[in-house]
């Protein structure tokens, strides 16, 4: 690793980011899942410092949109709160293992994890109106249901939801890993809420926007009591992601999008191969 002044690297990670938020808004991904691997993997700053300032930058773009998702009724908060119960529980759970467990166990994981989030990327189909046909007993007892203006077809969607209770324990899942690598949890949210729930598209995506704010805050308070928040990292880094994704709205109008799923996933492969190697110590 060459050695520089502590500013470079500050000012590196800074730009970094930028293009990170550029990319990961033309990509569809939350912030996150790129910058933890990444930066875990080529920057020289510390595992435990890398993943506290990841969910930092999930939680920040989580936070500006929510307000803004609710009030145009693009996320439910009676879906949402009890998925947020277990996946917040489940992902102080995964902060506290990851920061009891070795750094290159962490490494290797984080890898074996991207690698997982890359062939899921790969194979996910979306529906942007999934068919439910009836509403399951425990989604009817939460009141969990719902209408949203659509603007493409100028008309109200009502929708409903079903396979609750797995949904529920795939939640517990997905607050784990977000808490132990710090990943945010967007790459799994949306899946889970559209094609095992029932949600559309839209209300999962919104949902799952709102539901970072509430997972990744027990997650980054973990990592802030132990002092694995380190500002010369998290500040620039949210500085750059949230700058780079107010260019990156504005670019998603003209890129193809296609092209950048295919980057996203070429990116999240390597940069998964490298912390998977550097983790068991071969390519370090």
């Amino acid at each position: 690793m060459l050695e520089y002044a502590w500013w470079i690297w500050v000012l590196m990670l800074f730009v970094f980011t930028f293009f990170l938020g550029i990319l990961a808004v033309m990509g569809g991904v939350g912030g996150a899942v790129l910058f933890t691997p990444i930066v875990g993997g080529f920057f020289p700053f510390h595992l435990d410092f890398v993943r506290g300032a990841g969910l930092f930058v999930a939680l920040t773009g989580s936070l500006a949109a929510a307000p803004g998702l609710l009030m145009r009724g693009l996320a439910n908060l009676r879906l949402a709160m009890p998925l947020a119960l277990v996946a917040s529980t489940s992902s102080i759970i995964g902060a506290l293992i990851g920061l009891a467990l070795p750094t290159w166990i962490i490494q290797t994981l984080l890898g074996i994890a991207i690698l997982i989030i890359t062939i899921i990327m790969i194979k996910s189909k979306r529906s942007e109106f999934p068919e439910v046909t009836k509403p399951d007993k425990i989604s009817q007892i939460l009141g969990i249901y719902g209408i949203y203006y659509e603007e493409s077809s100028n008309k109200a969607v009502e929708w409903k939801v079903h396979r609750t209770l797995p949904s529920i324990f795939l939640f517990v899942l997905i607050g784990i890993i977000a808490g132990m690598f710090g990943l945010g949890a967007g790459w799994a949210n949306v899946p889970v809420l559209n094609l095992v729930m029932g949600c559309p598209l839209k209300i999962a995506a919104g949902t799952s926007k709102f539901l970072l704010s509430i997972t990744d805050t027990s997650a980054a308070f973990v990592y802030l009591n132990s002092g694995s928040v380190l500002p010369l990292i998290t500040i620039p880094s949210v500085l750059g992601i949230m700058l780079g994704s107010f260019v990156g709205v504005r670019l998603l109008v003209k890129a193809n999008p296609r092209v950048v799923r295919v980057i996203v996933i070429a990116i999240l492969a390597f940069a998964g191969i490298r912390s998977l190697l550097k983790g068991l110590g071969i390519w370090v």
